[in-house]
Formats: structure tokens, C-alpha cells, sequence
């Protein structure tokens, strides 16, 4: 009964390591057969990463830091109002809320836009050195798709 089965798993064996010899195989070639669809979304992914924002230092301008949340938020909403064009963060670091502005590669470009928010915000606004969020086409790198 043992040699039966050993019989019968040799043949099967075999019979499978037969059945995966093909042409193509035998020759050292390799035929690969996919979706068409899979080279596009290939491409997309890679426009994708190239306009994902990257981070780099650089400053943002401070409007306020405060261990009360509810007026960190009420200030945040201001700018966002007042200057669209900019980003505004809300930033914890414990115990203070912090709200900034801007993505800025040099500290100038920042004192531009304190001097603005000065004329609408009492208080001290300041530059502060941060991470910033650079996107592709603040680098100039812009790529048509």
C-alpha cells in the first residue's frame, strides 16, 4: 500500500512539473500578461507623487498662541477670512494653540505678510522657523499630465 502511494505521488508530481513546461520557458523567456489598465494607473500614481507637497524648512508667521482653544480657532477662522490666499495651521504644543500662516522659503517673503496681519490682529505677530508644505508648483516644476 506504501509503495502505491509513493507511486501515485511520484506520477502526480511529475505529471504537474511536465504541465509547467512551456515553449516560452524552456527557451529562458518570460511572458508576462496583465491588464493594460495597470500601466495607466502606474502613471497616474507617479503624477500623483510628483505633486504630492513636500516638506521643507522655512517660516511661517505666528499669529497667536494661547492655551484657550475655542479663541485659537475663532482666530484662525479670521485669517482664514481675511487672507485666503495663505494657509492657515492651528498647532498644538502642549499647552498652547498656536495659529500660523504661510508656507515662506525666506524669512522676507514672511515680514511681508506680518506687516499685514499687524493692521488687523493686535499683539505680537512674529516669523517663526517651521516645516513647511512645498508644493511642486511653488518650485516651478509644474508637469503636464
Amino acid at each position: 500500500m506504501k509503495h502505491l502511494i509513493l507511486l501515485f505521488s511520484g506520477l502526480l508530481i511529475g505529471g504537474l512539473a511536465m504541465a509547467q513546461e512551456t515553449p516560452i520557458a524552456s527557451a529562458g523567456g518570460v511572458k508576462v500578461v496583465k491588464d493594460p489598465r495597470l500601466d495607466l494607473l502606474v502613471r497616474k500614481q507617479i503624477y500623483i507623487n510628483t505633486l504630492a507637497i513636500r516638506n521643507q524648512p522655512g517660516f511661517r508667521v505666528q499669529v497667536i498662541s494661547t492655551n484657550k482653544r475655542n479663541e485659537a480657532n475663532d482666530i484662525k477662522a479670521r485669517v482664514m477670512h481675511l487672507f485666503p490666499d495663505y494657509r492657515t495651521y492651528l498647532d498644538y504644543q502642549a499647552p498652547y494653540f498656536k495659529v500660523r500662516v504661510g508656507d515662506f522659503k525666506s524669512r522676507e517673503e514672511a515680514a511681508d505678510l506680518r506687516d499685514k496681519l499687524s493692521d488687523n490682529f493686535p499683539g505680537g505677530i512674529f516669523v517663526v522657523p517651521a516645516i513647511i508644505n512645498v508644493t511642486p508648483e511653488k518650485e516651478g516644476n509644474e508637469e503636464s499630465y
